[in-house]
């Protein structure tokens, strides 16, 4: 439920009420209550990437799922890889690059 902001004529005030459109619409047909316009929106933003704020934890966390699934873009990230399969893997490519210039593998 949204929260509304209201002026009272007789008694000058202003003050907000938590209620819905329909309660609202009510609300305002008294002749001495005046809706008043919302307030300035806090907004929320987040720059850099997901690894800037994160806590060693949470990498710790996301590093086991990866473990788990390792062709997944998270296994890709942050799994962690030893040299000799990372060099196997780099051996594939290659050999998988020059059979698709070949035509034999797609």
């Amino acid at each position: 439920m949204p929260t509304y902001r209201f002026y009272d004529k007789i008694k000058d005030t202003e003050y907000e009420e938590l209620m819905t459109i329909a309660e609202m619409e009510k609300f305002i047909k008294k002749k001495h209550i005046t809706l008043l316009p919302p307030t300035q929106m806090n907004i929320v933003s987040t720059t850099g990437t997901i690894d800037g704020k994160t806590d060693d934890g949470w990498k710790e966390q996301l590093s086991r799922i990866a473990d788990k699934h390792p062709d997944s873009n998270l296994g890709r990230r942050y799994r962690r890889r030893g040299i000799k399969e990372a060099k196997t893997k780099e051996v594939l490519e290659k050999h998988r690059k020059i059979a698709r210039a070949k035509g034999k593998y797609k």
